[in-house]
């Protein structure tokens, strides 16, 4: 398999490209985003390695005008820890997973592994639970036909919900997911995100999809409510 590794930091560049070719991976280095649209849209990658932070334009930019062009092969992007922000702005640009720097390489290529079942090309299936849907390539929101509008915090929360439906989620894992952040006891921002989602998904639908589980989490119903 053959991978774009996008990454303008020489040192971690050649380390990673080291250790992606001693797993087997054919790996192509680009070090701006310029070199990277160039590669990504002109060859048939199975798989990117993109660091947000490169010269213009930056990574998550580069994600952006891949997904634009039809390019669908799984991207992971690397981002400096601290950034918390960087997480909703890479799903957004439509990156398929992300990894904070400093990082395992075994953790990456448990990564790459796992994205990488996925058929090369394919574009990400639509997301659903009854008449509730979530397009992660198009970014759409849908509950029976009708758009509904959500911030970036509020599609990835949904797009975790959606993909683990039927599960009871802790506070804890959706903090560490959509927020990258450890759960202390005492914050209450799931909580709120869960109301401003039921405000949009469930409630002007007379649904009830998101379930809070006493003393756990929140679980979305895979019939949708």
């Amino acid at each position: 398999m053959r991978l774009l590794l996008v990454e303008d930091d020489v040192r971690m560049a050649a380390l990673l490209k080291r250790g992606l070719e001693r797993e087997g991976y054919a790996v192509d280095l680009t070090v701006t985003g310029q070199e990277a649209l160039r590669a990504g849209t002109q060859l048939p990658y199975d798989g990117v390695v993109l660091d947000a932070m490169i010269p213009a334009p930056d990574g998550f930019e580069v994600c952006r005008r891949l997904r634009q062009a039809d390019r669908w092969m799984p991207v992971i992007m690397l981002t400096a820890r601290g950034a918390v922000d960087d997480r909703v702005r890479g799903l957004d640009a439509g990156a398929d997973d992300y990894l904070l720097k400093p990082f395992s390489f075994a953790e990456l290529f448990a990564r790459l592994r796992a994205l990488l079942r996925r058929d090369v090309g394919e574009r990400p299936v639509v997301l659903a639970a009854g008449d509730l849907r979530l397009d992660p390539a198009s970014r759409e929101v849908s509950r029976g036909g009708v758009a509904v509008s959500l911030s970036a915090r509020e599609f990835a929360l949904l797009h975790l919900l959606l993909r683990r439906k039927g599960e009871v989620l802790s506070r804890t894992a959706i903090l560490e997911h959509v927020w990258e952040s450890a759960y202390d006891g005492t914050s209450n921002m799931v909580d709120v995100y869960i109301r401003f989602l039921r405000a949009k998904v469930d409630r002007p639908f007379g649904r009830c999809a998101i379930e809070t589980v006493r003393g756990t989490g929140y679980r979305l119903r895979p019939d949708g409510g």
